[in-house]
């Protein structure tokens, strides 16, 4: 599975959009991938920055959703950054590296989700945290 199209899964728009491609979109996984380049708001002295690390983490659990709630025609709930635990950053990536973010759902209860994302390019890890993501629920009279 490799999708390039990731706008119908995610509800950010540019120039805030933090992932270029959706992996894979399991029940408990999803991987994306990102390629950085200059134009990025987020770019700082040549590399990337950590607010833009936790919107990539954050992204790849919308688009993991969003693609799942598209395959059952589902609408894609919005989802909010509630929390970020653990967060610890080893290396930023510079413009022309491409990222790839793993996330895993470690727990889901009611409107809450907890997240392990974790960020790697080349092989090398660069980023990891738990992020607590609230749903917001579609509510249907």
């Amino acid at each position: 599975m490799s999708i390039k199209d990731i706008l119908p899964f995610i509800p950010q728009r540019a120039p805030f959009i933090m992932v270029d491609e959706l992996v894979s979109a399991e029940e408990a996984t999803g991987v994306t991938r990102f390629e950085v380049k200059a134009d990025n708001i987020f770019i700082q002295d040549g590399y990337l920055t950590e607010p833009a690390l936790v919107e990539n983490i954050a992204q790849t659990a919308a688009a993991r959703i969003g693609y799942i709630c598209n395959e059952k025609q589902e609408p894609v709930p919005m989802g909010f950054i509630g929390a970020v635990q653990n967060l610890e950053i080893k290396e930023l990536p510079a413009v022309g590296d491409r990222i790839e973010t793993e996330i895993t759902i470690k727990n889901q209860v009611f409107d809450v989700t907890l997240i392990a994302g974790k960020i790697s390019c080349n092989g090398r890890e660069l980023a990891a945290c738990d992020m607590k993501i609230f749903i917001q629920l579609n509510k249907q009279n």
